[in-house]
């Protein structure tokens, strides 16, 4: 491993603070830390241990408060909240404990970054803004044992590696896309799904609202568009959507765990609920009936018809209304019934609104066929048997300005199976095992088609749930590629190989199962006995 300063070889012996086992060696977690310097005693929890929090930071108050309810079931400890005098000593408590502390002066590290120093007498975890300090504490649970992940009482001790992290994010945005659409999945089993991400340092959820099998957010000027295109899902079950306040629900929890929402509605192809809904979004002025197959490339809204741009403009207003982050995703992909001529027309049109609503256009890299505005991004969904023509295409539109996220299907969509003998999942990108999915570098991806790497924002892995129906389902298909995704987005490129990571990710079986996540164990990495 190559980070930078001297980092602790996974699966090392630390040093020890009193009886028990050794702590977790200070670089043995995913994302792997941009630096990791190890030395000194641990630190170790005890019943008097206190979470720190400067007494006028309301932000570091508020994510101290997350990491207690994150150990004290596990511990049984208290963890009070107390206010820090500002020198490192709480009110009247001593110096023990864990120190939540923003320092918006630290420039260096920038809007998600974070340094944690631990040593004898405690932890302190320190970044510029509330996001690195909510990504310092996923650190820190990763350096406890694996049993502090459980929702009952375990037997610690409790101990934190000495030494000091430094750690700051290669990519912006490092996301996670999950299809409702196809089968729908209920705010509780999403949350799951957020948790779940947040301990991997994901910062953006990408929620794929529309298709042609189910409709899964109520607008209210098109309102049969959840209550009739949402009715139903692939193989015939009952649907659902998700109402306004259900979905301003998702999108405070996410925010509550740093990961902003984009929401995508699919158009002009991908749309049959929505034509299925409404008769006069067709051209033949026919609704066609409900879908529940997993065909693509057959629907399209009517391009020519003025009511689709109203239909379009009403369904952007009403959900970017609803959805404080940047982005709004406009789909684009797959519309083969839509004519080149009306999808470039289609596509500007649509754009302006997006812009209208002060949003900033996201698309499927088919986007690219077509003029972007300023500021567009293209999401590249490629893989190797992508054509050199569409490669170069998306290439001529980074030169233009245009923004890329990297998720070749090949390496980033967790539906591809792991191997033949995978029960869920598809096979179109070909098989996808674990060394697969995190063996490749976005920077290179695309150079030699000619993309600059300074136009990648960073990396997305989808889940589409054409065959997946339940968070179990979710959960095996995105564990354990998920955190090597996370890891690509997240840590420099010089840290990252695959023999080392292997060892990283077989360290985190144990705390998978005490979350409850029934993942694959794949035969390439060397799980431990369980």
């Amino acid at each position: 491993m190559a980070a930078s300063g001297a980092v602790a070889a996974p699966g090392a012996t630390g040093s020890k603070a009193g009886p028990g086992p050794a702590a977790r060696p200070l670089g043995d977690v995913v994302p792997v830390p941009a630096s990791v310097r190890p030395g000194g005693t641990p630190y170790s929890l005890t019943p008097s241990t206190r979470i720190r929090v400067d007494e006028d930071s309301r932000e570091a108050r508020r994510v101290g408060t997350y990491l207690a309810g994150l150990l004290r079931p596990s511990t049984g400890y208290d963890l009070r909240i107390t206010d820090d005098d500002g020198r490192g000593r709480a009110h009247g408590r001593g110096d023990d404990g864990i120190r939540l502390r923003l320092s918006p002066g630290d420039r260096a590290l920038g809007d998600e970054g974070y340094r944690l120093e631990s040593g004898r007498a405690g932890v302190t975890l320190t970044a510029r803004e509330p996001a690195g300090l909510f990504h310092a504490v996923q650190t820190l649970r990763q350096l406890l044992p694996a049993a502090v992940e459980r929702d009952s009482r375990q037997r610690g001790p409790w101990k934190v590696a000495g030494g000091t992290i430094t750690d700051t994010p290669r990519y912006a945005y490092r996301a996670a896309m999950l299809d409702v659409s196809r089968h729908f999945f209920t705010v509780d089993q999403v949350k799951r799904y957020i948790d779940q991400l947040a301990l991997y340092k994901i910062n953006t959820l990408h929620l794929h609202l529309s298709d042609d099998q189910g409709w899964r957010i109520a607008i209210d000027s098109w309102p049969r568009l959840a209550t009739y295109g949402g009715s139903t899902q692939v193989g015939g079950g009952p649907g659902g959507y998700y109402t306004k306040a259900q979905y301003r629900d998702l999108v405070r929890y996410a925010t509550s765990r740093h990961l902003e929402v984009v929401p995508e509605i699919d158009m002009p192809g991908h749309t049959n609920a929505a034509l299925a809904s409404y008769a006069e979004l067709n051209c033949d002025g026919v609704a066609p009936p409900l879908y529940t197959g997993t065909a693509v490339g057959f629907s399209s809204l009517c391009a020519p018809k003025e009511i689709t741009y109203d239909f379009v403009d009403d369904v952007v207003r009403e959900l970017a209304a609803l959805t404080p982050g940047r982005y709004l995703h406009i789909g684009g992909d797959e519309a083969h019934s839509t004519s080149h001529a009306d999808y470039v027309e289609f596509m500007r049109r649509t754009q302006a609104i997006v812009a209208k609503y002060g949003k900033t256009v996201v698309g499927w890299h088919q986007l690219t066929g077509a003029e972007q505005v300023k500021g567009a991004v293209a999401q590249y969904w490629g893989y190797d048997a992508t054509g050199a023509a569409e490669r170069a295409q998306v290439a001529e539109a980074t030169k233009a300005g245009t923004k890329l996220i990297l998720s070749p299907a090949d390496r980033t969509y967790l539906d591809m199976k792991y191997d033949r003998n995978t029960d869920l999942g598809q096979t179109w990108a070909g098989l996808v095992e674990v060394d697969r999915s995190y063996d490749w570098d976005p920077a290179a991806y695309l150079a030699g088609a000619g993309v600059d790497p300074g136009a990648v924002l960073g990396v997305e892995a989808p889940l589409w749930s054409e065959t997946l129906s339940t968070s179990d389902h979710i959960e095996k298909m995105a564990f354990p590629r998920l955190p090597g995704v996370a890891e690509i987005g997240w840590s420099p490129q010089s840290a990252r190989d695959w023999d080392t990571y292997k060892v990283r990710l077989a360290a985190q079986g144990p705390r998978l199962t005490a979350l409850g996540i029934d993942y694959y164990r794949s035969p390439v990495v060397p799980w431990p006995a369980e």
